[in-house]
């Protein structure tokens, strides 16, 4: 049995690492027991849910490619962006915009240097 040093367990807990946050703390992150709701549903909420209080970009990220994996489509996961701001503030929404951009495929950062060149 191969045990992990602190510095395994906060390098794999920065990157949301969900084996790791099973073992340590106990939390299965994948479950989708959620009475009536189907898992893209229950992903989509979850990724609203971590924008809206803060999370860690890492977090924002590893909930909308939880959302893609359980069928949902860019355009959900950035509509559920949308439906956050309202009621928690531009702010939240905008800090954790390109973390989720970069699960669903779009690189903010190379985006704007395109139009930097132009």
């Amino acid at each position: 049995m191969i045990i992990a040093t602190y510095e395994e367990n906060l390098r794999r807990l920065v990157l949301h690492d969900e084996g790791c946050i099973r073992s340590m703390l106990g939390i299965h992150l994948n479950t989708n027991e959620a009475a009536g709701l189907d898992p893209k549903t229950q992903a989509l909420i979850r990724l609203g849910g971590l924008v809206a209080m803060g999370a860690a970009p890492v977090s924002c990220h590893w909930a909308a490619e939880a959302a893609l994996d359980a069928g949902a489509t860019a355009e959900e996961v950035v509509s559920t962006l949308v439906a956050v701001a309202p009621i928690r503030g531009l702010a939240r929404v905008i800090s954790a915009t390109p973390e989720v951009a970069l699960a669903i495929g779009y690189d903010i950062d190379q985006a704007f240097e395109t139009f930097d060149r132009d």
